[in-house]
Parts: structure tokens; C-alpha cells; sequence
């Protein structure tokens, strides 16, 4: 089974949490600008992208990246991680629903999301995570 992680971070707290993830599903690890396969090519994808602005994923690099992708990701399964600043979590809800509306299986549910920098716990948490993207 192939997996990757692949995510956008500003301040090295997706990265951290991205980290975790891929230690805890033994997946390549990807920046979103260092990705250059095509997603079909893995069975299990975790996504990382932090809340930006008004709660959306950031727009310049990671947006576009998930946009060309959301096609491939029907059947397959994923999971969905990043951490914000502020707001509510609104951004992983719409995320959630538009990787399901793909026909994506989300293995987390409704994400999995940090308030700033993830503590110890937060990114066993990741790591959890990523054991269960693969089982």
C-alpha cells in the first residue's frame, strides 16, 4: 500500500502535524510544492493545509494543488489535517464536505485540526492519525 502525506505550511505548525501523520502511517512526505507524482499513483493520501484569512485553504499553492487533484480522489481513502488561529473550524468543515462531495472516504470524520502550534498530545494525535489512514 502507498501512501503519502502532502500539505502547505507558513509557520512550520501544519509541517510539525504533517510530520507526525506520516511517522505514525509510514508515508512519503511531500510540501505541496514538492509534489510532482500524481495522487492516483496512492492508495491513502493524508492532506495538511492551515486555515488562512477567512477561514479557506491557502489560495496561492494549495488550493489550486487540491482543486487539480479533487477529481482523482474518488474511492479513495484520505485524511484531512491543519491547524488555525482563530475562527471555529469552518475552513476543515467545508474542506470535509468538498473531499466528500469527490467521493472521497474521510478516515478522520471531520478533520483533524490544531489551535497554533501543536502540543506533545496534539501531534500523538497526528500520529494516530496516520496509523489510521492505513489500517
Amino acid at each position: 500500500m502507498k501512501t503519502a502525506v502532502i500539505f502547505w505550511s507558513g509557520t512550520g505548525n501544519t509541517e510539525a502535524m504533517a510530520q507526525a501523520v506520516a511517522d505514525g502511517a509510514g508515508a512519503e512526505l511531500f510540501s505541496v510544492s514538492e509534489f510532482k507524482g500524481s495522487v492516483s499513483g496512492y492508495d491513502r493520501i493524508a492532506f495538511g493545509c492551515p486555515s488562512m484569512g477567512d477561514e479557506i485553504l491557502e489560495e496561492s499553492e494549495f488550493e489550486p494543488f487540491f482543486a487539480e487533484v479533487e477529481g482523482e480522489l474518488s474511492g479513495k481513502k484520505i485524511a484531512l489535517f491543519g491547524s488555525y488561529g482563530w475562527g471555529d473550524g469552518e475552513w476543515m468543515r467545508n474542506w470535509v464536505e468538498r473531499a466528500k462531495t469527490a467521493g472521497a472516504e474521510i478516515t478522520n470524520g471531520e478533520g483533524l485540526i490544531v489551535n497554533y502550534a501543536p502540543s506533545d498530545a496534539d501531534l500523538a494525535e497526528c500520529k494516530a492519525l496516520g496509523e489510521s489512514l492505513i489500517n
